[in-house]
């Protein structure tokens, strides 16, 4: 029989319940259990693929090519498990498929109503992500916060979970804030509400998480267990850390372990966390550091690049070196201020993207990379840009575009495939999830691989490919295209081999980073850019 563990928040967001859904993840997996996670998220749209990445921060892409939340990068960073379409659910979703099941008759004529048919298919995803991965352990964080309109189908549903499965097989999280007043008083009565509520609703947590910035005595761990109707022990702390891989850590010295484990009647035996600490403790012991440029569009949310940003962390710590990542706004580059922007960095890196906007400003960068041997890695819209740069001023295209930014372009060395023409402005061309890469030997992109691998899995989320008719040009003047589709049809990277480090990959590689494993190019491109500031200093 599964285990079901529901997170819940209250108070206020942002309080880091995907972390602490993810860490959690992590010490079951390290008792040996099968462990899958998931999210539940209350706005209407049907997934987070069309939304702004300043409402909603990056979209996350599963290896089967769901657009989800980006807590779902945090799941898999942590429990280091291939999430898919069943891990990230919406309101959008849900009403969705009742609809259409009213229109195919599915419900023969009944009242089609929240009760019991949106929490009933609720409760169906619930059930799949687990059946399909074969869980021991099923983890379901529930955005938002407990009180909002917009998540009382998910709570409602919950709630069934717990009465079908039964409570032993069912653990409730709730995470709140404890505030600190000036004078240093830890407050409890926001908690108190938020639990208050979440019992109106007919869930009762079983373990409170607080998260505090300060260690909370245990007179007031006791209060709140008396006033939240919780066992005395099962009221803990989420200590803010310096480190975001420390948080499993923390969570076990606060005795989460040994809470879940006699809550659900799991297997005793203590998580084996040795890689994962040995980890954290090379993360904490680096000494320098190397600057990474991140030149980007919506560099003013940095959740837009979340997985970028940790899978540049997770290479840092591979190599010994703290990042000191900036944020450069592409609007404000131009080849008068690159040097100015750029000047000081031991790496640029130049990520995904959709439309024109700073579109300029990235092509001065990898001009500026190019020219001057730094460090360059341009990921998705970066490696497009690479190409265009590259089209403009070494083949001396200088209306050189992709289709997406200038139709009208009598070079479009960006454009759309034969099979997608007439199709360009929909979602039905986009390649999504895992795809083939062929690796050319002795390239850039074969190091990093190394030497044995002659193809990778990487997963792709984008619309415009490299035009096929620009190859022999392109390669004439220098430019090696180090990877290709395995039907030879498709241009997967882009390099210039005798470069320190000049990359460009059509897919996103930083969903693949683990930080105890980092992703190849990545570890790769820091190697680099510690290597470009050694040089320097010389």
């Amino acid at each position: 029989m599964e285990k079901y563990i529901f997170v819940t928040g209250g108070v206020v967001s942002g309080l880091g319940k995907g972390i602490t859904a993810a860490s959690l993840g992590r010490i079951l997996k390290a008792k040996g259990l099968k462990v899958i996670a998931q999210k539940l998220d209350p706005y209407i749209n049907e997934d987070p693929g069309t939304m702004s990445p300043y409402q909603h921060g990056e979209v996350y892409v599963t290896e089967d090519g769901a657009e989800t939340d980006l807590d779902l990068g945090h799941y898999e960073r942590f429990i280091d498990e291939n999430l898919n379409k069943f891990s990230n659910l919406t309101t959008g979703k849900v009403y969705k498929t009742v609809l259409d099941n009213e229109r195919s008759g599915v419900y023969n004529g009944e009242t089609v109503q929240v009760i019991p048919h949106v929490t009933n298919e609720i409760k169906k995803f619930i059930y799949s992500v687990g059946k399909k991965s074969g869980a021991d352990v099923v983890i379901t964080e529930i955005g938002g916060t407990v009180g909002d309109i917009e998540s009382l189908p998910f709570i409602e549903a919950i709630r069934q979970v717990s009465n079908d499965v039964g409570r032993e097989n069912c653990l409730f999280v709730h995470v709140t804030l404890a505030p600190s007043l000036s004078s240093g008083e830890v407050k409890t009565k926001p908690t108190q509400h938020s639990v208050k509520t979440l019992r109106s609703l007919g869930v009762s947590p079983n373990l409170i998480v607080l998260r505090t910035s300060a260690p909370i005595d245990d007179k007031i761990k006791q209060k709140l267990a008396l006033y939240c109707n919780v066992e005395p022990d099962c009221v803990i702390e989420n200590l803010d850390a310096d480190l975001l891989y420390e948080v499993p850590l923390l969570l076990l010295n606060s005795g989460i372990d040994e809470i879940v484990t006699r809550e659900l009647g799991l297997p005793a035996t203590p998580p084996e966390l040795t890689d994962w600490r040995e980890m954290v403790k090379k993360a904490k012991e680096r000494s320098g550091s190397v600057t990474i440029a991140l030149v980007g569009k919506y560099v003013q949310m940095f959740d837009a690049y979340l997985s970028v940003a940790e899978a540049l962390q997770h290479a840092g710590i591979h190599n010994g070196v703290k990042i000191d990542l900036k944020w450069v706004d592409a609007e404000k580059l131009t080849d008068r201020t690159v040097g100015e922007y750029l000047g000081a960095a031991d790496g640029v890196i130049v990520p995904g993207g959709f439309g024109d906007r700073g579109i300029e400003g990235m092509i001065a960068a990898a001009k500026y990379c190019r020219t001057n041997d730094k460090p360059y890695f341009g990921i998705c819209l970066g490696m497009q840009i690479t190409v265009i740069e590259f089209a403009r001023n070494v083949l001396g295209y200088d209306d050189a575009t992709s289709r997406e930014f200038n139709p009208a372009s009598q070079h479009k060395v960006i454009d759309i495939m034969d099979d997608q023409i007439g199709y360009e402005n929909t979602g039905g061309t986009m390649r999504l999830g895992a795809y083939e890469c062929m690796i050319k030997p002795d390239t850039t992109l074969s190091r990093c691989y190394g030497a044995g691998v002659s193809s990778v899995m990487e997963r792709h989320r984008h619309r415009y490919e490299f035009n096929n008719a620009m190859r022999e040009p392109m390669t004439q003047a220098g430019l090696t295209l180090s990877g290709i589709s395995p039907d030879g049809n498709l241009v997967e990277a882009v390099e210039i081999t005798d470069k320190l480090f000049y990359v460009g990959v059509q897919y996103h590689p930083e969903f693949k980073s683990r930080p105890a494993a980092p992703q190849p190019i990545f570890r790769e491109f820091i190697a680099s850019a510690k290597k470009f500031k050694e040089n320097r200093g010389k």
